[in-house]
């Protein structure tokens, strides 16, 4: 298997070797210790030291101490003491060291998607009077700080139950998106300016057909001023009010329920109609990786995702500590230097954020992902890359930019999954697709999540949050291409308006988290 999604044919097989010049193979079953191995996939026959847990890795060589570890072709660590054939390799013997990909631009080494063949070009969407394009239809409830979130809360709260909204069928519910910031923020600071731009991302969303901004009154971050920022204004869709200025809660509380129930009859009043695909907008996540993500989820994602593009949709991928260590697969498919350059400059700020907070990019992976068979950074890197297909990457955004660009694009975001998807959102997506290994529950209101699991065993635990299982691949019964084409498949009816799990869960309200940037005074 390589990392552009051809294959993985495991039926049976107790590993594999993904790469020719990895000295290490991956478990795709629990290897008991003394267990023979190797004769499976063409390598001479050696015991396992020890046990060995699926997703995590075996040597097939020897490993002299300090020299490098590769993993499908690329380094993801130094080996920390000799390792000899059949060890576990992980991190007691395996050690971080800083990215060795190159950060050189070459247009003449950029791949091309092999792609499988689908037919579908359109979903079912619902149209704004603007022309943008809805996949869900929500009224939100938003806040400038986080002293109004509880009047938020209260009057969203009012919608809420199997029969509050049995009249409008046509609405998918009332949500309120509280934060914790707002105050105590410069006015002129970067903190306050991200904050603005990601709810006015929000503000803007097609898939609100309307939106309450509710604000204290006294706070730092004004509503007049963030509309100002933004470029808001009062409409038929957007109304704004303070707490203050009101009344007290009570009042805020009795003028927000009221004006929803006004806003109800006009939002309900949508059908969907075939739209073309390029009104998608699919985020592109994982969470909770192990060591099934670079095989499985997340290259079989990366085809879907090109599938998406070659139809005219855009695909936005993120998380920039997280691509640490595989910028090259990315940088080889910038559409220009300028491209090219605006991604190395992302990776060198996160570089010297983290070394002015004492961190270091080997922060991540955590805990999870280590018991999931992923040691270090640049070895989640591998899958984190691999989601993205390999597509011409066209743009590159900071956090919470509008994507205005079609096709592939970069956008700038922490690898926290909570605070990169509320990033993405901002920025037009409006769909996510979500790996995860370990089992990650999550959602977005108001877009929907797919969740996509790596392995079969997580699938069959979890069936409730899981919509996909990509499992498949590694047990041999589905190729990546396949796999890929279903996902794209899945995602253009989740489009048209079929329920993830995680909107029927009710996730969504609670994982809203802008970035939260710079001192708080």
């Amino acid at each position: 298997m390589t990392m552009n999604g051809s294959p993985l044919v495991a039926r049976s097989l107790p590993v594999i070797r993904l790469h020719p010049a990895d000295p290490v193979v991956v478990a795709l079953r629990d290897i008991a210790a003394g267990e023979q191995i190797g004769a499976e996939i063409g390598l001479p026959v050696l015991r396992a030291a020890q046990p060995v847990p699926q997703g995590h890795k075996l040597a097939v060589e020897p490993i002299a101490h300090g020299a490098v570890v590769r993993k499908l072709g690329q380094i993801i660590g130094v080996a920390s003491a000799a390792i000899m054939p059949g060890e576990h390799v992980h991190t007691h013997n395996l050690a971080y060291t800083p990215s060795a990909a190159s950060r050189l631009f070459d247009a003449g080494a950029r791949p091309v998607p092999d792609l499988p063949m689908v037919e579908e070009e359109t979903f079912l969407g619902i149209v704004r009077a603007d022309g943008s394009v809805a996949t869900r239809n929500y009224i939100g409830v938003m806040t400038t700080v986080n002293c109004s979130a509880t009047v938020a809360r209260l009057i969203a709260d009012h919608f809420r139950g199997p029969h509050a909204l049995a009249g409008f069928p046509n609405v998918d519910g009332v949500v309120a998106l509280t934060h914790t910031g707002g105050c105590t923020a410069s006015e002129h600071g970067a903190a306050i300016d991200l904050l603005r731009r990601t709810l006015g991302g929000y503000a803007r969303h097609p898939n609100f057909a309307a939106v309450l901004l509710i604000g204290l009154g006294c706070e730092d971050n004004q509503i007049d001023r963030l509309m100002e920022s933004e470029g808001l204004a009062p409409t038929d869709r957007l109304h704004a009010f303070t707490i203050q200025e009101i009344g007290g809660t009570a009042a805020a509380v009795r003028l927000g329920v009221g004006r929803i129930r006004e806003l109800l009859p006009a939002a309900n009043a949508v059908a969907r109609q075939p739209v073309s695909v390029a009104h998608l907008k699919l985020g592109l996540q994982c969470g909770g990786s192990d060591g099934f993500s670079a095989l499985t989820a997340n290259p079989a994602l990366g085809v879907a995702s090109d599938l998406l593009v070659h139809h005219g949709g855009t695909s936005i991928l993120s998380e920039t500590p997280e691509i640490y260590g595989a910028e090259d697969v990315l940088l080889r498919r910038a559409a220009n230097a300028e491209v090219a350059g605006e991604l190395v400059a992302l990776l060198e700020w996160w570089e010297g954020y983290l070394a002015r907070h004492g961190e270091s990019m080997d922060s991540n992976p955590s805990p999870g992902n280590k018991a999931g068979g992923i040691t270090t950074i640049l070895e989640k890197s591998l899958g984190a890359a691999a989601k993205g297909g390999l597509s011409e990457l066209r743009a590159v955004y900071r956090y919470a930019e509008p994507v205005t660009e079609h096709g592939f694009v970069y956008m700038d975001t922490p690898g926290y999954d909570p605070v990169s998807v509320t990033g993405q959102v901002a920025g037009g997506a409006n769909i996510i697709c979500f790996t995860t290994g370990r089992g990650s529950c999550f959602g977005c209101k108001p877009v929907p999540s797919l969740k996509l699991a790596t392995n079969t065993a997580l699938y069959a635990r979890m069936q409730d949050d899981m919509d996909l299982n990509c499992g498949v691949i590694a047990d041999g019964s589905m190729t990546m291409a396949e796999t890929g084409a279903a996902i794209y498949r899945l995602i253009l009816a989740t489009a048209s308006g079929q329920k993830t799990k995680s909107e029927i869960l009710g996730y969504g309200e609670d994982e809203f988290a802008p970035w939260h940037f710079g001192a708080t005074l």
